[in-house]
């Protein structure tokens, strides 16, 4: 096989960076060489396939295809080949497997952990090159550049991309070591928009742990990784391979070191490329640079105005330190921490992490100076929607949702074919108890009409404060993810405007958190500004019922009884006071905007039904609605449709056979799982 030719733009080969091979594929495509100053571009003659269609969710989403820990290690062989010996500089590379990416993607940067090789991210590259445009820090295995060189050399990348795109936002994503060198950057660029995403950050070098380790390695011949090589080939096909898989799966990986250890050697066949990466000088230099490095940042990160999303893993025992993350949460003023418990130190490398997918449920993606909820947002892939289904697939299976919508004739029918498929759409409707009904809907929508409902959502789900008693924000992760966007005028116009399927609930907080035997009663404002803003864009304003919650479960401790107990009165007086306080100007219960915990017992589960009303026509009718009055003639049309939903659904289950859970679980087994249930005449 002839090998593939590379282009170049300084028309030269890269033989100083990257070796060729006939049977491998080439995946970088940019190097800098800090030295000389400029970036090298260089990818096969052919082109690069890499595309992002719109996602379709009327096909069922294919399993994903991620590279793991042996990848990282097969490809890590080859730039411990490349480097040669050779010694520093440090140097950027951008993976030509992140493709095409969307427009005006911000940059991100990688610093590695102390591994070096840049490719921490190999199993998050293809998703994260949709969104960002990538570039990997690589640090050759004899490279001796000091952290503050390093620091420095971050820095000028840093600046110069700063200069050349002034109002987008630039990432660092820092692991361990990497985290160090990312705080001393931000501290240091105070004027430049950085956000941080700092794995297993270290911010203290942790002499109990590492301290015997560099002691021993100081002891430690330096013919004994050779010798290893040598004597029990750690090689594909030898015994000894099999036998050392065999003893590190039976042992408990507390006894492998906290699961570092086993994190590395459980691909046995790769050891040879852990001791080229790792040799004894190696070792030996990286804990100097870590101690330094984390030095530096633990003193620096004071002056941290950066926005700032820290990861942890639950497994990490090895150079983590729950008092110094803590401080360092305390001390980043915008600062988000979350905590993946079952994960190791190798935390993008492992199953079940997924930075892009972690990065949009936090509302951390932004191209511009600021999170702007409607034009930053991802919708779903197929693969997140179907996570995001099977997340939520005991609440559908034990409702059994019915969805009816009207069409324009009037006629009611059991599917979504009364829904428009153009925007923009206003869904104006009555909230359940804790908002139940939004969940099943977004999915029935994306999968029958591949349409993404944007909920407008109280703001606790979005902004945490430090210290708060509010819920974490990861309990709200799957709402985020299906678009839900906090509530406020501006979104609410911006959405409109982009022509979104906007689902607005006026009756809020108030409505979902309602107290015992008010089971559909709308709390909705004496006056509503929604009517005019949809004129003002001819969105549809489609009313809509849902029912079921009585059939689910009931309220014994409703927000009066709490109130009478001290404790619970001043935690939601604290709670409240510490979220965006809504409807200043009403009074009464419509105006209660109290954020409490209702106490439920469950019933036997009975079923959800949702109707939607015909479409109310606001396009041509803008002049006209801008008086108040004829405004607020067409709101209190809204508001007698979603009640006429209501009770026609009340009135209409009575006679559904399948109702309970008991027939329709008889229906399934004669019919299997995924028929669909029949409901009652329409």
């Amino acid at each position: 096989m002839a090998v593939p030719s590379l282009c170049i733009a300084d028309g030269t080969f890269p033989t100083d960076f990257f070796h060729r091979s006939s049977t491998r594929r080439l995946t970088y495509d940019r190097f800098t060489n800090p030295k000389l100053g400029f970036h090298r571009r260089f990818r096969y003659g052919g082109r690069v396939t890499a595309t992002v269609n719109p996602y379709s969710y009327t096909e069922a989403a294919r399993p994903e295809e991620r590279k793991g820990l042996n990848d990282f290690l097969v490809e890590a062989r080859g730039f411990v080949r490349t480097d040669g010996g050779a010694g520093g500089p440090p140097r950027w590379f951008s993976p030509l497997e992140c493709g095409a990416r969307v427009p005006d993607s911000p940059l991100l940067l990688y610093l590695p952990g102390i591994d070096g090789t840049g490719l921490g991210l190999i199993r998050q590259h293809k998703k994260l090159g949709e969104i960002f445009d990538i570039w990997c820090l690589h640090f050759p295995v004899s490279d001796r550049t000091s952290a503050r060189d390093i620091v420095k050399l971050i820095e000028r990348t840093v600046r110069s991309e700063y200069f050349r795109l002034p109002n987008r936002p630039i990432y660092i994503v820092g692991e361990s070591i990497g985290a160090s060198f990312a705080i001393d950057v931000a501290a240091s660029n105070p004027d430049i928009d950085l956000v941080l995403i700092l794995a297993n950050p270290v911010t203290r070098f942790n002499n109990l742990m590492l301290q015997p380790l560099s002691s021993l390695l100081e002891i430690l011949p330096d013919r004994v990784p050779s010798l290893l090589e040598e004597y029990f080939r750690f090689e594909q096909g030898y015994p000894f391979a099999a036998m050392f898989e065999t003893m590190l799966n039976e042992t408990d990986a507390a006894q492998m070191g906290g699961g570092l250890l086993r994190d590395y050697f459980a691909t046995s066949v790769n050891l040879t490329t852990l001791v080229k990466i790792f040799p004894k000088d190696t070792i030996l230099w990286k804990l100097q640079l870590l101690k330094s490095a984390s030095a530096s940042a633990n003193s620096h990160m004071y002056t941290v105005k950066a926005q700032t999303l820290i990861l942890l893993s639950g497994r990490d025992q090895w150079l983590l330190n729950n008092e110094d993350v803590e401080r360092l949460r305390c001390t980043l003023p915008k600062c988000e921490v979350r905590k993946f418990q079952n994960n190791g130190q190798l935390l993008f490398l492992e199953d079940g992490v997924d930075l892009v997918t972690i990065i949009k449920c936090s509302y951390y993606y932004r191209r511009g100076k600021s999170l702007d909820y409607v034009s930053d947002y991802i919708p779903p892939t197929p693969f997140e929607l179907k996570e995001y289904e099977e997340s939520q697939r005991w609440l559908t299976a034990i409702t059994s949702p019915v969805f009816l919508s009207t069409l324009d004739n009037g006629t009611l029918v059991r599917s979504l074919a009364g829904i428009p498929s153009e925007g923009p759409v206003l869904y104006v409707g009555n909230h359940m108890l804790l908002g139940t009904e939004l969940r099943p809907a977004a999915i029935h929508f994306l999968k029958e009409k591949n349409i993404s409902l944007r909920g407008m959502a109280h703001p606790v789900m979005f902004t945490r404060k430090i210290g708060s008693k509010l819920p974490d924000m990861q309990m709200f992760d799957s709402v985020r993810m299906i678009g839900a966007v906090p509530v406020s005028n501006i979104n609410f116009y911006k959405l409109l405007r982009s022509k979104a399927h906007v689902v607005l609930y006026p009756g809020g907080v108030r409505e979902a958190l309602h107290r015992k035997g008010e089971v559909y009663k709308l709390f909705w404002p004496e006056h509503s500004e929604f009517v005019r803003t949809a004129s003002t864009f001819g969105a549809k304003i489609i009313p809509f019922g849902v029912v079921g919650e009585d059939d689910l479960c009931e309220v014994v401790f409703d927000y009066n009884d709490q109130m009478k107990i001290p404790f619970l009165k001043n935690l939601i007086k604290e709670i409240t006071e510490e979220s965006t306080y809504l409807r200043t100007g009403e009074e009464g219960e419509v105006g209660n905007q109290d954020l409490h915990m209702p106490g439920i017992i469950p019933k036997i589960p009975g079923r959800f039904y949702v109707h939607f009303g015909k479409p109310i026509e606001t396009k041509g009718r803008e002049k006209e609605l801008k008086d108040k009055e004829r405004a607020h003639e067409v709101y209190l049309q809204v508001k007698s449709e979603v009640e006429r939903c209501m009770t026609y659904l009340k009135t209409k289950r009575d006679t559904d056979p399948y109702r309970n859970i008991l027939p329709r679980s008889l229906y399934h087994l004669a019919h299997g799982f995924s028929s669909e249930i029949p409901t009652f005449d329409l």
